[in-house]
């Protein structure tokens, strides 16, 4: 099995396309809530309709990617053959995609709630079209342990993103009605966000000359093929209700709270779970160097220690995450607009169910290891069950803080059902105690650290540092003997 030492590097390159790269992403945020304000409901407009190309990506994998590792880890496979029925078969259903949405783009703008704007729906269209085709291209990127130039591809994206989004929103109203400037209108600031995603997007994919150099047409494999869609069509499954726990809330809200009250409430929890999506970016860098590593040492006698070990690790970590975020939310609060603050109650919950779901993307690997993969689709099922049920039954009454409790609700039934029947079938030695009591303790801290009131922010930082001290200090503590072989080693050098 490739060693720990190739998980920890790589996901620390990955890390500077998800989490470095996502962070400087956040500079978004503060830019879009200051210059779009809570009360426009503009922001719900963006959060919506993300919500649905997040979704559709999904489907237009449906399930590719890990099909794509599976496939071409097996003994005897012919990677260039898997990767280009992986791919036409992708890029043929989204090109398909495309000339459908293009087709009936009035009728489905409306039906959306965006008569006003069809040009909106049919630039996310294509955007989800070749994002669909870049995971592809990404997988063998990672497949070939290329992740240098993934996490140039990505930073990329993100650097053009920003600099164009900077000049909408900071440049672009002072040159207004000048020369060339004539074209900007501060009042479609919204669709800008949609039309920037478009072309930086478009640009990036030209980074992929060289992969798209190596697909063959010729190479496509049609009898290959229908074993990867056996594979794959419950990880589609799966992929669906996985994506609509996290997104569902945002694209049912309008329907459970509709006109504008619905889009500003959206927009305001929109605009705060940004601050708690620190924890999918952990979840993301972490997700692209795990998977093929599990997937290429899955048969190794050794794997199932190994995966519990990493569980381990991965909890410790989020839940340092959380805390950070948590104690210094008087910090974080910053990065978006006060009239947005009122949301900020939903963080807390939000960055829980994140964690639940990166336990349960560790998890997960019994059913893909075993091609047991319908599994996945039926707990997934589930899980997202829960989360409509508690959003269809509670928003209306709470709000948005019944999105924030329907995902933790829903993540927390993964949790239980993956853990429960995977032990059934491929047993890994997870220590449930040890990472119980882990939660246990960031649970209590979180608790004192709100409960304890200090006049002050200077004062009340300085109590929180010391509340995440403490976890640290537990983790060094309980984990002695593995901080105590790492500084021998660095001694020995």
């Amino acid at each position: 099995m490739p060693s720990l030492k190739k998980l920890l590097s790589d996901s620390v390159v990955y890390g500077l396309s998800s989490i470095v790269g996502r962070f400087l992403n956040y500079l978004l945020v503060p830019v879009y809530t200051y210059h779009i304000s809570a009360a426009s409901g503009g922001y719900g407009v963006v959060t919506n309709i993300y919500a649905y190309t997040a979704l559709l990506l999904v489907i237009l994998t449906f399930g590719m990617e890990t099909t794509y590792f599976y496939f071409a880890n097996r003994e005897g496979a012919d990677p260039k053959s898997v990767f280009s029925t992986a791919l036409s078969a992708v890029g043929a259903v989204s090109g398909l995609f495309v000339i459908l949405v293009l087709a009936l783009l009035h009728p489905i703008a409306s039906a959306m709630g965006y008569e006003a704007h069809p040009e909106y729906i049919g630039a996310m269209a294509v955007v989800v079209a070749l994002d669909a085709v870049q995971s592809i291209l990404f997988a063998r990127l990672r497949q070939e342990g290329k992740a240098w130039k993934f996490a140039s591809l990505k930073l990329g994206f993100i650097v053009l993103n920003i600099g164009l989004n900077l000049f909408i929103f900071l440049v672009a109203p002072r040159m207004a009605g000048q020369g060339w400037m004539q074209w900007y209108s501060e009042a479609d600031n919204v669709g800008y966000i949609f039309y920037i995603n478009l072309l930086c997007t478009a640009l990036v994919t030209l980074g992929f000359y060289r992969e798209l150099r190596d697909w063959c047409p010729s190479a496509f494999d049609g009898r290959l093929l229908k074993p990867m869609l056996r594979y794959a069509w419950p990880l589609l499954l799966f992929g669906v209700v996985g994506i609509l726990n996290q997104v569902a809330d945002k694209i049912l809200f309008p329907y459970l709270v509709p006109g504008e009250e619905g889009r500003v409430q959206l927009g305001i929890y929109g605009a705060c779970v940004k601050i708690a999506m620190i924890m999918a970016m952990i979840t993301q860098a972490f997700r692209y160097a795990y998977e093929p590593f599990v997937f290429a040492g899955g048969r190794d006698a050794k794997s199932k220690e190994t995966q519990a070990l990493v569980m381990k690790y991965f909890v410790q970590f989020t839940l340092l995450a959380f805390l950070v975020v948590v104690c210094y939310m008087d910090l974080f609060k910053y990065l978006i607009k006060s009239d947005y603050w009122e949301g900020l109650r939903a963080v807390p919950i939000v960055m829980m169910a994140e964690i639940l779901m990166g336990i349960y993307f560790n998890l997960s690997f019994w059913y893909k290891l075993t091609a047991q993969t319908w599994w996945g689709a039926v707990m997934s099922a589930t899980g997202c069950a829960v989360m409509v049920a508690v959003n269809v039954l509670f928003v209306p009454r709470m709000g948005y803080m019944a999105c924030a409790w329907g995902g933790l609700a829903g993540y927390g039934v993964c949790v239980l059902l993956s853990y429960s029947i995977g032990q059934r079938h491929y047993k890994v030695p997870y220590p449930v105690a040890s990472l119980s009591a882990y939660f246990a303790l960031a649970l209590v801290l979180y608790a004192v650290g709100e409960l304890v009131h200090i006049e002050g922010m200077i004062p009340r930082l300085l109590f929180r540092t010391a509340l995440v001290l403490a976890y640290v200090a537990v983790v060094v503590w309980k984990e002695k003997a593995l901080f105590s072989r790492a500084i021998h080693k660095i001694s020995h050098r």
